[in-house]
């Protein structure tokens, strides 16, 4: 089942990035987020299967006063741990949920391990979150970090979660 999503999910990002006549975000996949349930172990594997001599430190996400995070559209604490493994060409995030109020705890719980999300960069949160919603999708979570600010919107009509980040650096 999870090689046949990952199939989909690569069949929808080349057929989305390929030939689009209006590319989404800037027109590339910036990353794939993985939830996972142990970041040490998932890290460690992760680094000795795509060659990295280090692994990476995880970090964990700010509390709610700082990320002003929510969840189906209510305040929540929900917080993950996280690693990073930055490539040529996308970033592969690994995401241990903290607490229970998050979307990556329910597709932890749901699914497994596994592929959570697929992220664009987006100038415009609030109108790309418009633009996915007349298409089906539905806001599951946002916040923000140092530097900018995300949202994952499901998409249950292509199986997929959008993660759309956005630059508030200079």
């Amino acid at each position: 089942m999870k090689t046949l999503q990952f199939l989909l999910i690569a069949t929808f990002i080349m057929a989305t990035t390929a030939k689009a006549q209006e590319k989404f975000g800037d027109g590339n996949v910036t990353q794939i987020g993985l939830v996972v349930n142990d970041i040490e172990k998932a890290s460690e594997k992760w680094a000795a299967i795509i060659g990295f001599d280090e692994v990476p430190e995880p970090i964990i996400t700010d509390e709610y006063e700082k990320a002003h995070t929510q969840f189906e559209g209510q305040p929540s604490d929900a917080r993950a741990k996280l690693a990073f493994f930055r490539l040529e060409n996308l970033t592969i995030e690994l995401i241990e949920p903290v607490g229970k109020k998050s979307t990556w705890y329910e597709h932890l719980q749901k699914h497994g391990e596994g592929i959570h999300h697929i992220a664009f960069n987006v100038d415009g949160m609030e109108q790309n979150i418009n633009r996915l919603e007349k298409n089906g999708g539905v806001l599951l979570q946002k916040g923000d970090f140092t530097g900018g600010s995300y949202s994952y919107v499901g998409l249950p009509e292509v199986g997929v979660i959008f993660e759309l980040l956005t630059n508030t650096e200079d």
